[in-house]
């Protein structure tokens, strides 16, 4: 018999460790990386608890001064603005859709301001 190198909290697969979803309808909890299942009669009893912070709003790095003295920070790179046709842009990276898919980069000009967004 084969042991686990992952051990404790039934909320992670003993297999590989990853996190196994929530009990649905079936009989069993199937781990979506390696198929490791087991019965839902596991996890009787167990209690799911959640906390939602919410940030104050002053607080938050999306609200910026848009003042004409403000200044956009970040790398700049080599790319032409496709509003005002000049070289130089800043960019960001955010994961915006799902951990197995690639970043979404932001980039904003660093003379006109304008944003455009790329999906890698």
């Amino acid at each position: 018999m084969i042991m686990s190198c992952f051990h404790g909290d039934r909320n992670f697969c003993p297999e590989c460790g990853n996190v196994l979803p929530l009990p649905g309808l079936e009989n069993t909890v199937r781990c979506p990386r390696c198929s490791f299942s087991i019965a839902v009669s596991e996890f009787l009893g167990r209690e799911i608890h959640s906390t939602v912070v919410f940030n104050p709003l002053d607080k938050s790095s999306l609200v910026q001064d848009d003042g004409d003295d403000s200044k956009i920070k970040g790398p700049v790179i080599d790319r032409r603005c496709s509003r005002c046709n000049k070289e130089g842009m800043i960019y960001h990276t955010r994961q915006m859709r799902s951990a197995d898919e690639g970043q979404t980069v932001f980039f904003t000009c660093v003379h006109c301001r304008y944003q455009e967004k790329e999906d890698s």
